[in-house]
C-alpha cells in the first residue's frame, strides 16, 4: 500500500508551477514553489520538525514536553501538527496585527495562544519575543525552539527546500527570490543552490518598517528604519542569526498596498490561492524585472495559504479601509445594505407580543422592525419611538400582540433604485425602505445607511 505512517511523513516535496500571465513579456521564466500543499499549508512545517527532532535528539525537549514559541503563525501550525504526533503540549505568542484566522487555526490544533502588541521594541517585556521567553523559563519541562537563532530552521531548508528545487529544476535556476523573516529559508535554501552554483543570485524580499534591506546595504543597523507595518512573514525589527546576509546578494523592499494587491492578483490571474508573502515576493520582482536577461529562470517561494488571509487581503472591505483598493461607489439601493447584507432581517410576527418587539429591538440594538403575517408577507412596521410611547401611555400593551399597535408596512424598492430615490422615500413619516438582494434575501434600509454612504 502507498501510505504514510503518520501527517508528518507528508512534509516536503511540494510542486514548482511555472507562472504565465503576471510575468507575461519578461525576457526570463519564473516558477513559484508551492509549499501550501504541506500539511500545514506552509513552509514552516519543515524547519518546524527539524527543530523539534534536533531538539529530540540533543536532549533540549524531553517527553511530555511544552513547546514555548513566538510565531506569526506559520511557524507555531508546524510546531503545533508535530507536537500532536509526538506527544508535546504548545504554548505560541503571536502579535496583534497577525490575521485572525492564523490564530484560530493554532487554536484548533490545541495549543495555547498569546496574542501580544505589534508596536514594542523586541526588548520591551511585552514583546512576543519577551513573553515567549518568560514563558519558556517559568513553564516546567518548557522549550522554546527560537526559530529566528536556531540552526536547524535553516538546516532544513539545506537539506530539503535546496535540494528538492536544484532537482526539480535540473540545475537551471539562476535566481531565487524569498520573503526573508527569520531567513531560515532565504538562508538555508540559497546555501545549497549556491554550492551547486555559485552564480545563482539570491533575492531577498523585505518590507518597509524592517531593517534587512538598509543594513544589507550599508552595514548599518538603523533603528529609524523600524516601524508597524501591516505585511505578514517577512521582514524584522532585529537580525536573526538565521539570516546570512553574506550569501544574499539583494533585498528589495516592497510596500504594504503593492504586498496586499499582488496577493489578490496571485489567485485571479494564477489560480493559486498564496499569502501575503507571496504577494510581497511577486510584487518585488515586478520591481527588479530589468535584472533578468533571456534564458533566465527564477524559482520564487510562495510560503503558504491564502486562507489565513481571508478576512484582510481577500476582504474587500479590509483593502479599502487601508486604501489600498478604491472605495466601492455608492450608487443603488444594493451598495447601501454592503455594511450588514450578511445580517438576516429581523421580523415580527403578528402575533408577536410588544413586549417581544422590545426585547428584540434591545438584543439586536435597532429602531425598526417589520411585520409580516403568517405567509411571511410583510404586513406592517413597528418604530422604536412608537413602541416605548404606546407603552409609555398604556403599560398593558406589553402583553398584546404587535398586530394592535403596528404602523403601516416599511415601501419596497428595487435593488436599482438610485439612493436618490431610496433618500426621497425615507422621512419622518417613512423610517425604514426594504430591499430584495440578489439572493432573495431581504433587506432594510433607514436614515442610517443614507448619511453613511453620504460620508
Amino acid at each position: 500500500m502507498k501510505v504514510y505512517n503518520n501527517i508528518l511523513e507528508t512534509i516536503g516535496n511540494t510542486p514548482l508551477v511555472r507562472i504565465n500571465n503576471m510575468c507575461k513579456g519578461w525576457p526570463c521564466e519564473v516558477y513559484v514553489k508551492i509549499e501550501t500543499t504541506n500539511p500545514g499549508n506552509s513552509i514552516k512545517d519543515r524547519m518546524a520538525l527539524k527543530m523539534i527532532e534536533d531538539a529530540e535528539k540533543s536532549g533540549a525537549l524531553k517527553p511530555g514536553g511544552t513547546i514555548v514559541e513566538g510565531t506569526s503563525g506559520n511557524t507555531g501550525m508546524g510546531l503545533a501538527i508535530a507536537a500532536i504526533i509526538k506527544g508535546y503540549k504548545c504554548v505560541f505568542t503571536t502579535t496583534d496585527k497577525q490575521s485572525k484566522e492564523k490564530v484560530d487555526a493554532l487554536k484548533a490544533f490545541g495549543a495555547e495562544v498569546i496574542v501580544c502588541p505589534t508596536d514594542v521594541d523586541p526588548e520591551d517585556p511585552r514583546s512576543y519575543y519577551s513573553v515567549s521567553s518568560r514563558l519558556a523559563d517559568e513553564i516546567e519541562n518548557a522549550w522554546k525552539p527560537n526559530q529566528y537563532d536556531n540552526p536547524s530552521n535553516a538546516l532544513a531548508h539545506y537539506e530539503q527546500t535546496g535540494p528538492e528545487i536544484w532537482d526539480q529544476m535540473d540545475g537551471t535556476i539562476t535566481h531565487l527570490v524569498v520573503g526573508a523573516g527569520t531567513g531560515g529559508t532565504i538562508s538555508g535554501t540559497g546555501k545549497f543552490l549556491k554550492e551547486q552554483n555559485p552564480d545563482i543570485q539570491l533575492i531577498g524580499i523585505d518590507t518597509y518598517g524592517s531593517v534587512f534591506k538598509k543594513y544589507k546595504d550599508t552595514g548599518e543597523f538603523d533603528k529609524a528604519e523600524i516601524y508597524p507595518y501591516i505585511t505578514e512573514g517577512i521582514g524584522e525589527d532585529f537580525l536573526p542569526a538565521n539570516v546570512n546576509f553574506d550569501i544574499i546578494d539583494h533585498f528589495e523592499k516592497v510596500t504594504d498596498k503593492d504586498a496586499a494587491i499582488y496577493t489578490r492578483r496571485i489567485a485571479r490571474e494564477e489560480g493559486i490561492f498564496a499569502g501575503n508573502s507571496a504577494g510581497s515576493a511577486m510584487a518585488g520582482l515586478e520591481q527588479i524585472k530589468d535584472r533578468f536577461k533571456e534564458g533566465d529562470k527564477v524559482v520564487v517561494i510562495f510560503h503558504d495559504h491564502g486562507t489565513r488571509y481571508l478576512g484582510k487581503m481577500f476582504n474587500d472591505d479590509w483593502m479599502r479601509d487601508r486604501g489600498f483598493i478604491e472605495a466601492h461607489p455608492i450608487k443603488t439601493a444594493l451598495d447601501l445594505i454592503r455594511s450588514h447584507e450578511h445580517l438576516p432581517l429581523v421580523t415580527l410576527k403578528e402575533s408577536d407580543t410588544c413586549g417581544s418587539a422590545l426585547v428584540k429591538m434591545e438584543k439586536y440594538n435597532i429602531s425598526q422592525i417589520p411585520v409580516v403575517d403568517g405567509d411571511g408577507e410583510f404586513v406592517g412596521s413597528i418604530e422604536d419611538k412608537f413602541l416605548f410611547s404606546s407603552l409609555f401611555k398604556n403599560s398593558d400593551l406589553k402583553s398584546a400582540n404587535i398586530k394592535q399597535i403596528m404602523q403601516k408596512p416599511f415601501p419596497v424598492v428595487h435593488f436599482n433604485t438610485s439612493i436618490k430615490e431610496v433618500s426621497e422615500q425615507i422621512g419622518k413619516d417613512t423610517p425604514a425602505v426594504l430591499v430584495m438582494d440578489l439572493g432573495g434575501n431581504w433587506h432594510i434600509i433607514n436614515q442610517f445607511d443614507v448619511i453613511q454612504s453620504v460620508e
